[in-house]
């Protein structure tokens, strides 16, 4: 393989590598002194020696100013030297440009003297939301929650899918109904726990395609003080996040290294409340072995014990291999 084939490769995977960094939210990356230079370096025309190119004279760029899009098409004299022209990817400015980068809800008054008054109070509060621009522009209707004000176990998702968004309720798709089954292979319903979303409202989808995105962080921070109101009326005994953004948008994102499977099977605690943090039903629905069944009817098991539920050996026994 050639050094210009091997730029060109370099180039792309940092172009997808930023690209994915943008579309979770993030809105800026920091570089030390020796990665400016190796960026540098790379995203320069082509050279014989590009990795070993000199330091640049000038000053470094400002975390807050954004970095000058280099050139990265070769010189005249590169281009006829070379047997293939090689056209390298527009490398991203840093600070990376954010579509949106959120807002501060306003304080949220609670109104009402029983829980159920208090829910359908905040519940009226959230259906106007214009918070997120984008959002409310593309949404059929905001998706509250679903489930008994008084429950002492609070289900948690990311946000609400195209099922969701049509039915104005949370976990009634594919992976809702799966939810349901687990909910009452732990001998309870959805009439006697609390589902909610971080999300309000579906998040957006470019025209055309299908499927579901992942909600950024900005939108979760300006939605998250609905679900704080939630969870400040409901009052549960222990919450269960269901999924890696659930979690992220509770706790805030992940360190280098965490992963929702690091993280399950112990419970955090969220300003007093313990969280059992779990896969989302969607993963069970994408992998179906019986380990990873058991993986999670683990989790739910220990959030049954914390919540001193009935345990039977059959419910002990669930999601073994039979020797």
């Amino acid at each position: 393989m050639s050094e210009t084939t091997i730029t060109l490769t370099l180039r792309e995977a940092l172009g997808a590598y930023v690209r994915n960094l943008r579309e979770s939210g993030q809105t800026s990356v920091r570089l030390s002194a020796e990665a400016k230079r190796a960026f540098i370096a790379l995203t320069s025309p082509a050279s014989k020696t590009p990795v070993a190119a000199p330091a640049p004279t000038a000053s470094p760029v400002q975390r807050t100013t954004p970095a000058p899009t280099p050139q990265v098409s070769a010189p005249a004299s590169a281009r006829t030297s070379s047997p293939t022209p090689v056209r390298a990817p527009r490398p991203e400015a840093t600070p990376l440009p954010a579509r949106f980068t959120g807002v501060e809800a306003p304080p949220i008054e609670i109104i009402g003297s029983t829980r159920i008054e208090k829910l359908a109070n905040l519940a009226e509060k959230v259906k106007p939301c214009q918070l997120c621009p984008h959002l409310a522009a593309t949404r059929t209707q905001t998706v509250f929650g679903v489930g008994n004000p008084e429950a002492k176990l609070m289900f948690v998702g990311e946000a609400p899918g195209a099922d969701e968004d049509k039915q104005g309720e949370p976990f009634v798709g594919a992976a809702g109904q799966l939810l349901t089954k687990m909910i009452a292979a732990m001998g309870l319903s959805r009439e006697q726990v609390y589902i909610a979303n971080v999300l309000k409202c579906r998040p957006d989808m470019p025209k055309g395609s299908t499927g579901n995105r992942k909600p950024t962080p900005a939108e979760m921070h300006t939605c998250l003080p609905y679900l704080l109101a939630q969870i400040e009326i409901i009052q549960p005994t222990l919450m269960v996040a269901l999924g890696a953004t659930a979690v992220e948008g509770l706790f805030g994102p992940f360190q280098q290294g965490t992963s929702i499977g690091r993280l399950r099977g112990k419970f955090m605690d969220f300003r007093g409340t313990p969280v059992m943090p779990t896969y989302h039903p969607s993963y069970l629905l994408r992998n179906q072995s019986i380990l990873e069944k058991r993986k999670v009817w683990e989790d739910l098991l220990m959030a049954m014990e914390k919540l001193e539920l009935p345990i039977s050996e059959k419910q002990r026994n669930y999601f073994l291999s039979k020797s």
